[in-house]
């Protein structure tokens, strides 16, 4: 374990575990996950969202504990609200030699999955390459699957421009592409789909992955200028790159018939070039990337439309891709960048089209494949804590946020404003498989056994906690949690939240309560708090959160008379006293526990 990061951990560990201590018991995903049309959906056919990072170490030995991630920076990922991680996977340390499948690899590999899925962080497991092989500067494949037919591995101008100006490296695809044969005279081809059968034997039960990523940003060798558009190139992506797809995916479905298996367009679609991708199997993925090109190589490429524009674009594209095709939609890489106007943007246009996502990249770890060297990391290097002056927390700032992580129904939409702290989501209560999330109408509070959505709030956006209305539902979670927990309530089809800090506006609250649930205190201020029998009196009352914000439309009640507060939290109540003695005043609103203040009445 890292120095220093022995007693973080044990903090972050048992923050963790009063969180989800504080929760009911089904507000987390019920695995495994699967797909619902765009949506990926827990096992009760919820929605689940998801943001999270990339973690790929592109150097020998390949996998993630050797660059030094460990149990404390997926203690860090959970704490900061993330739940997921594109876990990288790379083909020459699957099979170092033909045919033999290193099985110390995999167990490395399993190990960091094993260690997210105790966070409750779900993998997808991405074989991962940029540049083919190390012999054209990248990684990905092992030196054995290289057919460049002798060509000079030159001019070396790194990634990404190799992909355009190197001939050997262009030739290296081609031949993967007609699966030729290699060692053995086993096709290329062949030996990668069998290669990822492998792999997705070991991870066949494993319940917190998200599925398999069958390659990283395929490059089309030759075909790729007629990629180098706007419209894309649908010779290739129907007659090349999908008939592969699919031979990973039979493979894969030898032995595992559950999870997603996400397939990728050529890494043109990046850029703004569209996919003709046809629909893969009824557990398929569209896993797509935005980033942006500027200068000389996109006005080459035709894709120098602007960098908003062409992120769109992207966006647009993936849209079409599911509607046309059913595919489910995972923004698997943006970013690489310290520029936090980029990184907020990208992640706007995720919530406009409710897209979940991983940032490029946890650390910057030395990739030598990578749009943003000395810049991508969300830390500089996994191999010390992630704290102190390794985390970058201006970036960290933009990328920890409020959204939904599980949505019992279907998000109708939902955005951060970090300006004004305040977080708003809206979904109807009818999930994406027809499935109504409602509780059967009746007198009292809803069931906690109602089926329910959570919301993840970052303490780093709201130290001092929080204030919630909940038009149509309830907050089942304790009050100021990092989860949460929301249910309909009864007959309701459409629950609309609100999260802001404290003492910004008045507060509503929720619609009805939940069995169980600590609910939020009232405060009240009244004045006066003495009367003389006889006399009609009026008291001056205020209501608040324990937080402190005024809360509107709550019951002040003293004796058989009541009036509701206003929007500043305030209200008046007049009464005559008949006798003399202790009387109650109590504030009362659906959801919160009522405050009390007593009046003494005197002759």
């Amino acid at each position: 374990m890292k120095r220093g990061a022995l007693a973080r951990a044990a903090l972050i560990a048992a923050a963790t575990a009063s969180l989800v201590a504080s929760a009911p018991a089904d507000a987390a995903p019920t695995t495994p996950l699967g797909h619902s049309g765009r949506w990926v959906t827990d096992a009760t056919g919820r929605v689940v969202l998801l943001h999270g990072v990339n973690m790929v170490n592109k150097r020998p030995p390949y996998h993630p504990a050797a660059a030094g991630f460990d149990g404390p920076d997926a203690d860090f990922l959970a704490a900061n609200g993330f739940n997921t991680v594109r876990l990288g996977i790379i083909y020459a340390g699957v099979e170092p030699t033909p045919g033999n499948y290193d099985e110390s690899y995999i167990d490395q590999i399993a190990a960091t999955e094993s260690l997210l899925a105790t966070r409750g962080i779900f993998s997808q497991l991405d074989f991962h390459q940029d540049l083919y092989n190390e012999r054209f500067q990248g990684e990905g494949w092992p030196d054995w699957a290289v057919q460049d037919d002798g060509l000079p591995n030159m001019p070396q101008f790194g990634f990404p421009s190799n992909y355009f100006l190197m001939p050997s490296l262009i030739r290296a695809f081609d031949h993967f592409w007609a699966n030729d044969p290699g060692p053995g005279g086993v096709g290329l081809q062949a030996r990668y789909a069998a290669a990822f059968r492998h792999v997705a034997q070991r991870f066949a039960s494993r319940d917190h992955t998200i599925g398999y990523d069958i390659m990283n940003e395929p490059w089309p060798g030759t075909p790729w200028t007629t990629c180098a558009n706007p419209a894309g190139c649908p010779a290739f992506d129907q007659n090349t790159l999908a008939p592969f797809h699919n031979r990973v995916r039979n493979a894969i479905r030898e032995v595992e018939g559950q999870k997603l298996v996400w397939h990728e367009p050529n890494v043109l679609f990046n850029f703004g070039a569209d996919s003709h991708h046809p629909p893969g199997d009824a557990a398929s993925g569209f896993s797509f990337h935005v980033y942006c090109l500027t200068g000389a190589l996109a006005s080459v490429l035709g894709l120098d439309i602007g960098c908003e524009q062409t992120e769109e674009l992207a966006f647009d594209n993936a849209d079409k891709q599911s509607a046309e095709t059913g595919d489910a939609l995972l923004l698997s890489e943006f970013g690489a960048t310290d520029d936090l106007n980029v990184i907020r943007r990208n992640i706007e246009q995720a919530e406009a089209h409710m897209v979940s996502w991983q940032y490029w990249h946890y650390c910057e770890c030395g990739d030598p494949t990578t749009q943003g060297p000395g810049v991508q990391g969300v830390v500089f290097e996994a191999n010390q804590p992630p704290s102190g002056s390794n985390v970058k927390e201006a970036k960290l700032n933009v990328l920890s946020r409020p959204y939904p992580q599980l949505v019992a129904g279907t998000p109708i939409s939902y955005d951060f404003d970090p300006a004004a702290l305040t977080f708003k989501l809206a979904y109807s209560t009818t999930g994406p498989g027809g499935t109504a999330y409602v509780p059967a109408a009746g007198n009292g509070p809803v069931p906690a056994s109602t089926p329910a959505s959570e919301v993840f709030v970052p303490e780093r956006h709201f130290p001092a906690g929080y204030e919630v209305d909940v038009q149509g539902g309830g907050i089942a979670s304790a009050p100021n949690s990092r989860t949460l927990v929301l249910v309909a309530c009864p007959g309701i089809k459409r629950v609309d939240v609100t999260v802001r800090r404290p003492g910004t506006a008045p507060v509503d609250g929720p619609d009805c309560a939940v069995e169980g649930a600590t609910r939020t205190k009232l405060r009240m201020k009244l004045r006066p708090r003495r009367a003389v029998t006889g006399k009609r009196r009026c008291f001056r009352a205020t209501v608040r959160t324990e937080n402190g914000s005024r809360v509107r439309e709550a019951r002040v009640r003293i004796g058989k008379r009541s009036r509701l507060t206003n929007d500043q939290g305030k209200t008046r109540v007049c009464r005559t006293f008949g006798k003399r003695g202790t009387y109650k005043a109590v504030a009362k609103k659906v959801g919160f526990k009522k405050a009390k203040k007593r009046i003494r009445v005197r002759r």
